[in-house]
């Protein structure tokens, strides 16, 4: 009787450690599997986008796409010179960026060094609702409100101003990516050892100069990555430039004209009454091949960075 009671409890013990087994064995799969699609989804819009890309480049000139100053599509005698639109996209993100970096790492170095644990844990919640904010909501704030108060501050100094300007469009795709960069800087901030700091109170430092000297210098690779993630985000931000800066491709560095981007542009061409193998519908693609390559290039030396720090500081959430 022992002898069958063993038997059964062994045979029991077995059946569970296959049932184990193979659970262990579908968890892994199902991971795997959902691995895989991430991976063949990035290749599969990297190859539908290349593939008609290859089509436009074989209809119009690779050369004058990057050096052309003259982007008319649907007329006779069409140029699809695309240096505007890269100008256009330049001038913008970089007036966002002059905008959400010295107010997102400003807020990222009181949240992280001077404000208390029960203010932190208001103001952060608070400063990251505008990241939930609709684009559609921040493109009614430039072209009503924004807009406006640029035409009126230029003329105030003599200048000429248009409602449609780069300087409205990136000024609210600036505060839009405000919590980007304030979030991850203030994430690599918190996570300088601590004792980095005593050890320069110890030296006399200041609690500034600690900043200045010590934690800044330490999590500089961490804000960079977030500096490059905000302008990966402005890249490919369309709706509030459609409503703030115009759909003019305008090869101008003064950011009180109206120019467009390169997201802008691919919305035109794919909305157009042109067939699907035209130039003008297929200039779409080659514009979204290049905001490709630049957006994946971005990321990658973000998230080289961000390894980096992990490394220095053997840090696990960032």
């Amino acid at each position: 009787m022992k002898i069958s009671i063993k038997a059964k409890g062994l045979n029991s013990f077995e059946s569970r450690k296959k049932q184990r087994e193979l659970n262990e064995k579908l968890i892994k799969i199902a991971l795997i599997f959902a691995a895989a699609i991430s991976i063949l989804t990035t290749f599969g819009i990297l190859f539908s986008i290349l593939f008609e890309a290859i089509e436009f480049f074989k209809l119009r000139s690779f050369w004058y796409f990057l050096t052309g100053t003259v982007w008319s599509p649907g007329v006779v005698g069409s140029q699809f010179g695309a240096l505007p639109i890269f100008a256009g996209t330049f001038v913008i993100t970089i007036i966002a960026l002059l905008v959400a970096i010295p107010i997102g790492l400003g807020s990222a170095i009181y949240m992280s060094e001077y404000a208390s644990p029960k203010l932190r844990d208001y103001l952060k919640p608070l400063l990251e609702v505008l990241a939930g904010i609709p684009t559609v909501v921040y493109g009614f704030f430039a072209a009503v409100t924004v807009a406006p108060f640029v035409v009126k501050v230029a003329a105030i100094f003599g200048l000429e101003a248009t409602f449609n300007s780069a300087l409205a469009s990136g000024i609210v795709m600036g505060i839009m990516i405000i919590p980007l960069v304030s979030s991850l800087s203030d994430d690599v901030i918190k996570a300088v050892p601590d004792s980095q700091r005593k050890a320069a109170f110890g030296l006399g430092m200041t609690h500034g100069e600690t900043i200045k000297n010590i934690v800044l210098p330490s999590a500089m690779p961490g804000i960079i990555s977030a500096s490059l993630l905000a302008l990966s985000r402005a890249l490919g931000e369309t709706m509030i430039v459609v409503m703030a800066a115009g759909l003019r491709p305008n090869l101008s560095w003064n950011p009180l004209e109206d120019m467009t981007t390169v997201t802008v542009t691919i919305v035109n061409s794919l909305v157009g009454d042109f067939e699907f193998n035209s130039p003008e519908t297929l200039s779409a693609f080659a514009l979204g091949l290049m905001l490709f390559i630049v957006t994946l290039i971005l990321n990658m030396i973000s998230l080289s960075m961000i390894r980096k720090f992990k490394e220095k500081y053997k840090v696990n959430t960032l």
